[in-house]
């Protein structure tokens, strides 16, 4: 039988049509580039600051919260190829100018990215 069909041979209809606050958002991906963000009008009228691409991460090392520049992902825990993308994304390892650091926010949530230091 074709699906979507009734045993009969009849098309079921559907019994209304998506409202707009149910469609999805466009997928938001944050690479390593040039610092660029974007302001989106989100529920209520307020705003939500989206990255787009960033190249300088908060790090937080011994208390203390420094800028430090991006220089590669190394890997990343939710595919190996986003990695070679340079996707900036929560748990992703990237070498930094002052040593590795794991990325510990969302930064297509946050507009901005905040990593631990690690012991290599």
């Amino acid at each position: 039988m074709k699906t979507g069909r009734k045993i009969s041979g009849g098309k079921y209809h559907r019994a209304r049509k998506s409202k707009h606050y149910e469609k999805r958002n466009q997928d938001r991906i944050s690479v390593l580039k040039e610092t660029k963000r974007k302001q989106l009008r989100t529920r209520g009228g307020h705003a939500k600051t989206i990255l787009l691409s960033s190249n300088i991460a908060n790090i937080v090392s011994k208390g203390k919260v420094q800028k430090a520049e991006i220089l590669n992902v190394l890997e990343t825990p939710q595919n190996t190829f986003f990695a070679r993308q340079n996707r900036l994304m929560k748990g992703a390892i990237i070498k930094t100018s002052l040593g590795k650091a794991r990325i510990t926010n969302r930064p297509t949530q946050e507009g901005h990215v905040n990593a631990i230091l690690i012991a290599e």
